[in-house]
């Protein structure tokens, strides 16, 4: 993702190569350009092609188009949304069982405290692999001797790490450090970050149906393909440029509709998600009094960039 400051124009301005989807849109553009420029010679030059468009019926569907692009736009933007609203959820839940569990383990107990801040931090980075192209064993943190290997033996390491939590709990319960009341409120929360894993797959696995999506690129299609036709008997030249910002405006919107309805991607416009993973280790092993490697910790706050 590009993190930025929305208030720095300029420096925004400048990091637009970095975006993936602007080059793309911008060779579109080009194309769309080089079909108004051949639109409007063969008619200018050659008087041929002279077809008539209504400019009443053509506003007429730019009106309905927008209302399409709108739709789409916000239903893609609600996808996104929702996925940092739950990897919001992860961070407070995580974060409330580092504080709940700190309270409650020994301050000299460092051993259980690293084990707890390590197994506990290791969830959201396997979230975030496990909702891209696979689990990034290298990233996580060794807890036991075997540890790496076992998970590497799981199809759903999300799960399994939940589950450990799980019987940590329970032997800390039975070691009667914790009091059941205390598992009660621990449980809470814990129980939140299979939810929350639950919701970002449902996320990514219903996109939106194709024949929506398709209907709105053939549309889009067709209104660039006529839009030469409606405006040059009015800008005769201008047409070419006028039509390629039209595109632009048009494709634009489309395109970051298709990129931002899976938030959990590696595109430009994609959720942080290793940020956000690499915070909530920092944040778990603060809390817990744990010590953390200053270059794994600076992860955390990432600069002016893209961010992957």
């Amino acid at each position: 993702m590009i993190v930025y400051k929305s208030s720095d124009w300029w420096e925004a301005l400048r990091h637009l190569r970095a975006s993936g989807i602007i080059r793309s849109l911008l060779k579109r553009v080009l194309w769309v350009g080089l079909y108004a420029t051949a639109v409007t010679a063969v008619v200018i030059l050659y008087h041929r092609l002279n077809v008539a468009v209504d400019k009443e019926f053509f506003s007429f569907l730019g009106i309905l188009l927008s209302l399409l692009l709108a739709f789409r736009t916000n239903t893609a933007y609600d996808r996104f949304y929702e996925g940092r609203r739950l990897w919001g959820q992860l961070v407070n839940n995580c974060r409330n069982l580092a504080v709940l569990l700190h309270a409650r383990l020994p301050a000299d107990d460092y051993a259980t405290r690293t084990y707890l801040a390590r197994l506990l931090s290791n969830f959201p980075i396997a979230l975030d692999g496990h909702l891209r192209k696979g689990v990034r064993f290298e990233k996580l943190e060794a807890v036991e001797p075997g540890f790496i290997e076992h998970l590497q033996t799981v199809r759903h390491v999300p799960s399994r790490l939940s589950a450990m939590l799980q019987e940590f709990y329970e032997d800390l319960l039975r070691e009667e450090r914790i009091l059941p009341i205390h598992l009660i409120t621990i449980q809470k929360h814990h129980e939140a970050l299979l939810d929350v894993a639950g919701a970002c797959e449902r996320i990514k696995s219903t996109p939106i149906p194709f024949s929506y999506s398709y209907f709105i690129k053939g549309f889009i299609t067709v209104f660039i393909l006529t839009m030469p036709f409606n405006l040059l008997d009015t800008y005769q030249w201008l047409t070419v440029p006028i039509t390629m910002f039209g595109a632009y405006a048009l494709l634009g919107v489309e395109m970051i509709g298709d990129e931002i309805e899976d938030p959990f991607g590696k595109d430009s416009n994609d959720l942080p998600l290793t940020q956000i993973s690499n915070r909530i280790r920092a944040n778990v092993h603060e809390i817990l009094g744990v010590d953390l490697h200053e270059d794994i910790r600076g992860l955390a706050d990432a600069p002016y960039s893209v961010v992957f």
